[in-house]
């Protein structure tokens, strides 16, 4: 007897499942997932128990919605929690794209967009970046039609680490109809040093079409927990209630990020601390000859084109992990005993080139 498979919607048979940053050697430095090097802040830790994990969480997140909707001037109604940016980000793509709408946004970007996109049976309009590894905010409005339903724009944008600033998305958004919805993933906001970077809690309420992605995974060292949160009209972020999956914002990752707000000034100083190691990395690759983006998240772009894998082989045999992604490498800013190795491998990729 023939045995029959199950029957799989075909755009979902043909997508590539999300990849995590390959694990590190013990003796190694993983910098291949964008995760804060620093352990959660002991006033943290001391708010987190699991003496209620035989009970459900809050769904609502109520007082994790209050906090951040006082910090956005915004009625908590305004502000909706989710496992992870990237889960709201699913949310808001469910919401308001299905078969034969078009979902814009820049490539190459987050690697979970185009997967978002096809498990929500949308469309994807991947929009080239500039040569300078930022976004083509001309182009992305260019390709805006009829079809179009959610535009994505990545600020500091994952891989490449460079800025929107704040004049290109005022006039990009002057561009835009209202009744498209414009998603501002601001997932690397805290590390931003770039002045004239746009800031989306200066934009709240000033466009009607307009949600601000933010997450406690990277600056506030809760990537383990998974909990993030997004600001937008009030229909909007009922809508992406609606589609979300029910009490899967854990009691602990809602207190964790609680405590965090809380204390956000020591965590602030742990960025300011990563930004300097960010910035020795950067002085360091320049110096050897390295074209790359001024970076305003806690990672780095190193453009390798045709030799990516073989660049990242490199890295790996100096006992540092990266994330190859297709032209180039994402390299995270980990702890400080990194970064020696990091430009010992990098200086070999670039005394090597040439001979390959």
């Amino acid at each position: 007897m023939t045995s029959k498979r199950v029957q799989l919607r075909p755009e979902i048979a043909a997508i590539v499942p999300y990849r995590q940053g390959a694990p590190a050697a013990a003796d190694a430095f993983k910098l291949s997932s964008n995760e804060n090097p620093y352990e959660p802040l002991p006033s943290v830790l001391a708010q987190l128990s699991t003496d209620t994990i035989n009970r459900y969480p809050d769904a609502s997140a109520a007082v994790l919605r209050v906090q951040i909707a006082e910090r956005f001037g915004v009625t908590p109604d305004s502000v909706q929690v989710g496992a992870g940016s990237v889960a709201v980000l699913a949310q808001l793509v469910s919401a308001a794209a299905a078969a034969g709408d078009e979902v814009i946004y820049a490539w190459r970007s987050f690697e979970a967009y185009p997967l978002l996109v096809s498990a929500a049976g949308a469309t994807s309009v991947q929009i080239a970046n500039q040569g300078d590894h930022r976004h083509d905010l001309a182009a992305m409005s260019d390709a805006i039609t009829a079809s179009t339903r959610v535009v994505i724009v990545c600020s500091p944008n994952n891989p490449t680490s460079t800025v929107v600033t704040d004049a290109e998305f005022r006039d990009f958004m002057a561009t835009v109809p209202e009744n498209v919805l414009v998603v501002l993933d601001e997932a690397y906001r805290e590390f931003v040093t770039d002045a004239d970077a746009v800031r989306g809690e200066t934009l709240v309420g000033t466009y009607p079409n307009l949600v601000l992605l933010r997450t406690f995974s990277k600056a506030y060292g809760l990537a383990g927990l998974r909990i993030g949160y997004a600001v937008g009209p009030e229909y909007v972020m009922d809508a992406a209630r609606a589609v979300a999956i029910p009490l899967s914002v854990t009691e602990i990752a809602q207190k964790a990020a609680i405590a965090s707000l809380e204390h956000e000034d020591e965590l602030l100083e742990r960025v300011t601390r990563i930004n300097a190691v960010r910035d020795r990395i950067v002085a360091g690759l320049s110096e050897q000859g390295w074209d790359v983006p001024a970076p305003n998240g806690n990672f780095v772009w190193l453009p390798t084109g045709s030799v990516t894998d073989w660049a990242a082989e490199v890295f790996r045999s100096h006992g540092i992990v990266v994330r190859a992604l297709g032209e180039g490498l994402r390299v995270s800013v980990g702890e400080e005993e990194s970064v020696e190795k990091l430009l010992r491998a990098a200086q070999e990729v670039v005394a090597s080139r040439e001979t390959i």
